[in-house]
């Protein structure tokens, strides 16, 4: 889909993060909408983690947020009203963290509880930060650890037990706001990163490559995984969409096959992939945080060819 607008920095024709559009000379709108499911049980640390999923766009953008409103889809009359209340508690608690205000929202009566948010920020349009922004010769930094998908899915089998070392990595690193990564990167002049959500690391490394018209090399020896993952994978705790993902990119991108139900595990509120000039990386990562995980470099931005993504063992 094209649309057409002088006003207009950033639409959906590269399926990037959010939305821009320019309201001054030095000012823009970032737009994102994110809606998903219940991670774990706590209802608090649902709400947390679906604020820090939804604002994570506009990081991803290199903006910062200013306003959100809130989507609660609840199956009534089954859903206690303090499960909602806490929901909406930890949603806003978040937004609050990042800096932002929740004006108010909706709510809608659905088979299955979901919980997201409509979030607005600002963005300079000279320091944006889309997916198209990556270069040839660029190196890639990934922020957070991988594997929540695989953690969720082991959580709803009763593999992984609350207070977990798995358990906890992934709360911690979706509760964690991408704000610092974010900060940092735009400090040291990237102009072209995304985060890890849905479609997984294939998926949106797919993306940045389409959209700035390079090819990316992956080292998986190199990935930063929660810990675990690898054993409960072979407890049959691969998600569904791990699997959607992997069918769909399997002849669009090189995967050796043991390493497929990881990097297209679907990820909620994951890391920032982060394209930067090779001479800036040691830089960047000094800057960026270093919980749950020490962010590291996973791969590289090589010229266009044939082959979009390929995952080198």
């Amino acid at each position: 889909m094209r649309v057409s607008h002088p006003d207009l920095l950033v639409g959906p024709e590269t399926s990037d993060d959010a939305g821009v559009f320019r309201i001054g000379p030095n000012q823009a709108l970032v737009q994102t909408l994110d809606v998903i499911t219940p991670i774990f049980d706590d209802p608090f640390e649902f709400g947390e983690i679906a604020a820090a999923n939804a604002v994570s766009d506009v990081y991803a953008m290199g903006g910062r947020p200013i306003t959100a409103l809130n989507y609660l889809a609840c199956p009534n009359p089954d859903l206690p009203a303090e499960i909602a209340r806490e929901i909406l508690r930890g949603g806003a608690a978040k937004i609050g963290e990042a800096g932002a205000v929740v004006l108010g929202g909706h709510t809608v009566e659905d088979k299955e509880l979901k919980f997201g948010l409509a979030v607005t920020g600002l963005v300079d349009p000279a320091h944006m930060t889309p997916n198209s922004g990556a270069r040839p010769g660029d190196v890639l930094v990934l922020t957070k650890p991988l594997g929540t998908g695989v953690i969720s899915s082991a959580y709803r089998k009763e593999r992984v037990a609350v207070g977990s070392e798995p358990y906890a990595v992934a709360l911690q690193s979706m509760r964690t706001l991408n704000r610092a990564a974010a900060d940092a990167a735009v400090a040291e002049g990237v102009r072209g990163m995304t985060d890890v959500t849905g479609f997984g690391l294939t998926g949106h490394a797919m993306e940045l490559a389409l959209a700035s018209d390079v090819s990316i090399e992956i080292d998986t020896a190199a990935l930063p995984l929660i810990p675990g993952i690898r054993d409960l994978l072979g407890l049959g705790c691969q998600t569904g969409g791990g699997v959607k993902n992997a069918a769909y990119y399997a002849a669009r991108a090189e995967i050796p096959a043991d390493w497929a139900p990881i990097v297209c595990d679907p990820q909620t509120s994951g890391g920032l992939l982060i394209a930067i000039a090779e001479d800036r990386a040691d830089a960047l990562l000094r800057r960026l945080p270093r919980d749950p995980i020490e962010p590291r470099v996973i791969g590289r931005c090589l010229p266009a060819a044939t082959s979009r993504l390929r995952f080198r063992t």
